[in-house]
């Protein structure tokens, strides 16, 4: 394991991950006053829209011009639309910069994903997975804590910039890499760079983990959506607790998680991760209280924390060794879809109704049963010559 460059790319994802998450239970109530209330859906839906669509496109870049330029430009939008945000200031325009935001996690995480595995043993990805999983949750668990307590001591508008210099400090950290991808598979960037066909869009290798990832995302774009919301009206004040309960029991799993997979194989501990999940989706819709909600927050953490790092490893068993940028942005988008789906269909049934909340976290359960009755009918099919 080379490990200067794991441990900075580490970091980076930290930042990344805080500047964007640090938004997320301020943007319901800041959407609200702007008088787009009914548009709460969308704040996830857009997001996660342009980063399924770019992730084609920054899985063949990732592939061909190189992981760390791809890595950088995800760094730089993120940078560049926190200080948008406080121009456009009217509902159209913050519709539209959510828009281009998920352009940012459409492009990082991606080269990321490949970059972890060229410098890692094929041994530990499972491990490798699992301790920088963990850098990204912690990044989400400071974000909306620091995010929420920028906001509430000074204003909506402090908490952009803020978001924008983590976003910064992550592409700083960034220029010292160095590049992983083979010299003679590396290309020049042009016009032709992104001209996207059929076969760059879907992975079919890595097809089995995108169908679990796409169903188990879908409680994380309810969650996005309804608990800020939910949280005020159970009496929290700090619209990010949540998020910090969720995140501290995610980390606190991972540091040993990942290994699981490795030792005992992806879809077990998938199974496991997915019980869980469901678990915690029926404590939120059957809890009323702020104890409930922390232990279910801390519940979910250990779900995902368990499921995350072995589905990644997962699509790294099952892509092949040119093309684990098409592979990683194939499970990205099944991501970036379950997570989209999730927030319109809340959105949609939620409407401002604080009683529909509870249904809609059952209606979850029923959706991740179906990923875990999809993994108890699988039957093994080693790809490119890797475990399945």
């Amino acid at each position: 394991m080379r490990r200067l460059p794991f441990v900075l790319l580490c970091l980076s994802s930290l930042l990344f991950s805080a500047s964007f998450n640090m938004l997320i239970p301020e943007l319901p109530a800041y959407l609200s006053s702007m008088g787009g209330g009914e548009y709460k859906g969308l704040i996830i839906a857009l997001f996660t829209l342009t980063a399924g669509i770019s992730r084609p496109f920054s899985g063949k870049l990732t592939d061909t011009v190189g992981r760390v330029p791809v890595m950088a430009v995800g760094s730089i939008v993120c940078f560049v639309c926190g200080f948008l945000y406080p121009v456009l200031s009217s509902v159209a325009g913050f519709l539209l910069l959510r828009l281009v935001h998920g352009f940012s996690t459409g492009f990082k995480p991606t080269a990321t994903a490949a970059y972890v595995a060229d410098i890692i043993p094929r041994e530990r990805w499972g491990e490798a997975a699992g301790i920088h999983g963990l850098c990204f949750s912690l990044g989400m668990a400071i974000g909306p804590a620091v995010g929420s307590a920028i906001s509430q001591a000074y204003s909506i508008h402090a908490l952009f910039y803020c978001s924008s210099v983590f976003a910064l400090l992550s592409i700083v950290i960034l220029m010292n890499m160095k590049e992983t991808l083979p010299v003679e598979r590396r290309q020049r960037l042009q016009l032709a760079s992104f001209r996207i066909s059929r076969t760059d869009i879907i992975d079919l290798r890595v097809l089995p983990a995108a169908i679990v990832t796409v169903l188990s995302y879908v409680a994380y774009g309810v969650i996005l959506t309804l608990i800020p919301d939910w949280t005020t009206y159970l009496g929290v004040t700090n619209r990010g607790l949540f998020f910090v309960a969720f995140t501290i029991a995610s980390v606190a799993i991972r540091f040993f998680s990942g290994k699981l997979s490795d030792q005992y194989g992806r879809v077990p501990v998938m199974q496991w991760g997915l019980a869980i999940l469901i678990v915690s989706m029926g404590m939120l819709a059957w809890g009323s209280s702020p104890a409930w909600l922390i232990a279910g927050a801390a519940v979910y953490g250990v779900g995902t924390g368990i499921l995350s790092p072995a589905v990644n490893a997962w699509t790294i068993d099952r892509s092949h060794p040119q093309h684990r940028g098409k592979a990683m942005a194939t499970m990205y988008i099944a991501l970036e879809a379950g997570i989209g789906l999730g927030a319109l269909i809340a959105g949609w049934i939620y409407h401002d109704v604080i009683a529909h909340i509870p249904y809609i976290f059952f209606g979850t359960m029923v959706v991740a049963v179906a990923a875990l009755v999809y993994l108890w009918n699988y039957r093994p099919r080693p790809a490119a010559g890797h475990p399945s």
